[in-house]
């Protein structure tokens, strides 16, 4: 067996229950299934099953995953998956990387409405992109993208913003062929920053002469509509943050972009450094200076209440796909794409990825002759797995495949 390395389960299952004595009264179901979860992952706690290789007949006894979207150990596994399937609807064009960030004063607002907040941001961004591109001026065509929420910052506070991956141009308005942005630029930044700003506050305003948004704490202050609305006032003055990569390559570069960003959860087990002294500590970017690389230390407690920040609500879509790539129309308008795009296609060849059931065959490898696969042959169960291995042991994963 492999040394075992520190993981975000390892905190959760030490600080835990110190975590729930301060902070379980704000803690939310879905919070609490996530803290539960991650801290079961891949142990005994979950049950297990014997897989057999079918060439060698080597067996492995494997711990059953928690499959929690928040889970740092769950995440690669869906991620090959899901970019098996994005590799089909990729184009043979450059790729540009918007993101859109919200001033910091709105992020409370965000974590007391959060079902509702993240919602109008998604619509807040689509149609600011959709429009501004779809406007003569700039663009004048039809683009299509997908959309990623993150919620964290470097340091595991709570920092909405959204990442945007956007082909290099899009249709004409009316169809006829394929219109291409600059080589060096995409749409206009301080456009695009004030088309939002002014969406996403107006958006906020509709909602709160609804009913639709909750004020409790720091603040409850706000729910007095001229609070309220002098509030938002001040927040239109200054401009906000959006940042737009020049065009940076074509699909090959994308599925790497693809799977950095889109199945993220607010810290990597590989960023962790020591847990030590009730204390944890992890690498962190500090853009601020450089995108210098350096190294945080949290109270384990305070480690868990920022890591729970960012647990999303149950059954919310965070990864979303607009215009001409939105479900409703996408495989005729890819088609369209794909048809004023062939002559260019051999600029950007699309890569060739794995089909999903492929990417299943590799995880399922065997470890011992790399030839079969490994297939399950039997289901135990708590107790079946006590009889298989030693009750310290089974905290740590034998098999993590």
């Amino acid at each position: 067996m492999s040394e075992h390395r520190l993981e975000v389960a390892d905190v959760f299952r030490q600080y835990g229950e110190r975590f729930l004595c301060r902070w379980g009264h704000t803690v939310s179901p879905a919070q609490r299934k996530a803290l539960r979860d991650i801290s079961a992952c891949r142990t005994a706690a979950l049950g297990g099953r014997v897989e057999e290789c079918d060439s060698c007949a080597h067996r492995v006894i494997a711990f059953n995953s928690c499959r929690n979207r928040h889970c740092p150990k769950c995440q690669s596994t869906a991620r090959d998956r899901w970019l098996a399937k994005q590799a089909q609807q990729l184009l043979p064009v450059p790729y540009c990387h918007v993101v859109f960030t919200v001033p910091e004063a709105l992020a409370p607002l965000g974590l007391q409405n959060q079902r509702r907040f993240y919602a109008l941001l998604f619509h807040a961004v689509s149609q600011t992109l959709l429009q501004i591109a779809a406007d003569a001026r700039h663009l004048g065509a039809r683009i299509g993208f997908l959309a990623v929420l993150h919620t964290w910052s470097q340091t595991l506070l709570h920092h909405p913003h959204v990442h945007c991956l956007v082909p290099a141009g899009g249709l004409a308005l009316d169809g006829s062929g394929w219109i291409r942005c600059r080589q060096k630029f995409f749409l206009p930044v301080r456009v695009l920053s004030r088309l939002f700003r002014g969406k996403l506050l107006a958006l906020l305003r509709e909602a709160f002469a609804q009913g639709k948004l909750g004020f409790s704490g720091q603040l409850a202050a706000l729910a007095d509509p001229a609070n309220f609305h002098a509030w938002l006032g001040q927040l239109g003055k200054p401009e906000w943050v959006v940042y737009a990569k020049p065009p940076f390559g074509g699909p090959e570069q994308v599925l790497k972009y693809l799977a950095r960003y889109t199945h993220r959860v607010a810290i990597s087990n590989g960023r962790l450094v020591s847990l030590t002294e009730d204390r944890v500590s992890f690498r962190w970017r500090d853009s601020r200076n450089g995108k210098q690389l350096k190294v945080m230390s949290l109270e384990a407690v305070e480690f868990i209440r920022r890591f729970l920040l960012h647990i999303l609500p149950p059954g919310f879509v965070k990864i979303r796909h607009f215009g001409f790539l939105a479900n409703r129309n996408r495989s005729e308008a890819l088609r369209l794409c794909r048809q004023h795009l062939r002559s260019s296609a051999h600029d950007h060849p699309i890569p060739e990825v794995l089909a999903p059931e492929q990417w299943q065959a590799m995880e399922r490898r065997c470890p011992r002759c790399q030839q079969g696969t490994l297939h399950i042959v039997a289901q135990l169960s708590v107790e079946e797995l006590m009889i298989y291995i030693h009750p310290v042991t089974a905290m740590y994963p034998i098999d993590s495949s």
